[in-house]
């Protein structure tokens, strides 16, 4: 038993603030201004100028290629070009797993993170650079906003031949877009050792936890031979020490794969998204963007995506769909409700992610439907895609990007989410942008921008009762901040530190190594993954 003591941001629906905590064999037995006194000899933290909140939920995530892309070569912060090829030599040149030679043993390496709007070049690299890079080692290098990438001539030479019949597919820039970007992802997907990978996700859930993230909405589904990563993220789920929750929603239109594995839900991107993105000009919008006559590109027809939601509402699956644009918005929108009026659920809780730019007709579906919003507040000023940028491709649109108050308003719930790899899995920063929102009336509060980032998140996969607000009862999932929210400028939030992640009343702790990848192969050797 332990009594917490200071400020406490219980994020339940009063919002309420409290001075103390009592946590009891990993569940909270009281909250409230005073301390009863059949606690009052229990051990005490006093949390001073710091704060206790609920942990954090990241509601969109990609786990598998995080995983993935943190073990290769994050140029997210480069300024230039130049230096993203030097860190792409010094990887290579790196001890890392060496072959006799001193050499990495990988034949294909990820880099993550290349933008146009933050290199002085203002422009992506191209083959020839990543040619002088390496001949012999395959290179990728995917955009910031994860639906493009830039590919070598080593790379492209192991490409299968079907993507070179694919949408997007540009041999001579080495730049891969639409259809080709995904087909190029899954073939560097099918190449990765289980090793590897099973490594990949252990870091990536001790990283993740640093953060305050005490659950994750995975999407998966990205390429790996048999769903590799959908099976694993399964079995790391349960089998993660230190309480940590994955909650995975399968990238597929084909529900047989989902029955299967006995998962309720699916959706996400890649095969589910239904537009491409604004850094790569191919969201789906109902204009065209300003001074063109392309209006981006829809990947499915609305009769297709109706028939899929129909079909996995129908078998009680949660559905998410991938739509960046406001066409696309429209598509989901209109899909589910044909969905849900096809066969009417009470609490299906299905969700559009991003929802970048919504239109007043799927607002209201969404209003009326109880439709639910992942959302990215590191959109918002977001470095890799800057407002000037948006603003050059979407005129007097760029003004209703992300609409916050707007959805709060209408009663659409929303969530709070990273979409990592494209951006770093951070919930003060998701809170300070939801605060200081560059359209000042769409900004929050600090305690609805906390209650987006908990609460919300742990209702989008119906596990509110059990988490998500520091109530009796409730399940000991919570974050020691560094600085009480409350008291700090609100310009200053993004800078408040996250101390601790407690899950279950426990202190979280790194993992120890190599005890998953033991596990891991005596399931596939047993043929259970």
């Amino acid at each position: 038993m332990k009594v917490y003591h200071g400020t406490i941001l219980t994020c339940d629906r009063e919002g309420r603030v409290c001075s103390w905590l009592v946590e009891d064999r990993g569940r909270i037995v009281y909250t409230g201004d005073t301390l009863p006194e059949e606690y009052s000899q229990t051990e005490r933290v006093e949390l001073e100028e710091k704060a206790l909140c609920p942990s954090f939920v990241d509601t969109h995530l990609h786990f598998a290629s995080m995983a993935l892309f943190h073990s290769g070569v994050n140029v997210m912060d480069a300024r230039s070009n130049t230096e993203i090829q030097q860190r792409l030599k010094d990887f290579i040149q790196s001890p890392g797993e060496a072959s006799p030679s001193g050499k990495r043993k990988e034949k294909n390496i990820i880099a993550f993170g290349a933008s146009p709007h933050s290199v002085e070049e203002k422009r992506l690299l191209s083959r020839e650079e990543l040619d002088e890079v390496s001949d012999e080692t395959g290179i990728m290098v995917v955009k910031y906003d994860g639906h493009a990438c830039i590919v070598n001539s080593a790379l492209l030479k192991q490409l299968p031949e079907k993507v070179k019949e694919m949408r997007g597919y540009n041999a001579e820039s080495g730049e891969m877009n639409q259809e080709a970007f995904f087909g190029t992802s899954d073939f560097i997907s099918g190449s990765i050792p289980v090793s590897r990978l099973v490594q990949s996700m252990q870091d990536a859930v001790d990283y993740i936890a640093e953060k305050g993230i005490g659950m994750i909405h995975t999407v998966s589904g990205v390429g790996f031979p048999r769903d590799l990563d959908v099976d694993m993220e399964r079995f790391i789920g349960r089998s993660v020490q230190n309480g940590f929750q994955m909650r995975l929603f399968f990238q597929t239109m084909d529900t047989s794969k989902v029955r299967k594995r006995g998962l309720p839900r699916i959706g996400g991107c890649f095969i589910t998204a239904l537009d491409g993105c604004f850094g790569s000009v191919d969201a789906a919008l109902n204009s065209p963007y300003e001074g063109s006559d392309d209006c981006g590109v829809l990947y499915n027809s609305d009769e297709e995506v109706a028939e899929f939601c129909k079909k996995a509402n129908r078998e009680g699956l949660q559905i998410e769909l991938h739509a960046i644009g406001d066409a696309a918005f429209d598509q989901a929108a209109r899909a589910l409700r044909s969905a849900l009026e096809d066969c009417p659920r009470e609490d299906h809780r299905h969700g559009i992610i991003h929802a970048c730019l919504p239109t007043e007709e799927g607002l209201e579906i969404c209003s009326r439907y109880g439709i639910h919003i992942p959302l990215q507040t590191a959109f918002i000023d977001w470095p890799q895609e800057p407002s000037s940028y948006l603003r050059s491709i979407l005129g007097d649109r760029e003004a209703s990007l992300n609409p916050l108050r707007t959805f709060m308003e209408k009663g659409i719930p929303f969530s709070a989410g990273s979409d990592s790899p494209c951006t770093d899995p951070d919930p003060m920063l998701w809170i300070h942008n939801a605060c200081n929102h560059s359209e000042k009336d769409q900004s929050l509060s600090v305690q609805e921008a906390f209650r987006m980032a908990t609460w919300e998140g742990c209702r989008a996969s119906f596990d509110e009762k059990e988490r998500g607000s520091l109530e009796a009862g409730k399940i000991a999932d919570m974050v020691i901040l560094g600085k009480n929210p409350l008291t700090v400028p609100k310009e200053e939030l993004k800078r408040v530190p996250v101390q601790k992640l407690i899950l279950q009343g426990r202190e979280y702790r790194k993992q120890k190594k190599h005890w998953l990848l033991a596990l891991v192969r005596g399931m596939i050797s047993r043929r259970r993954i």
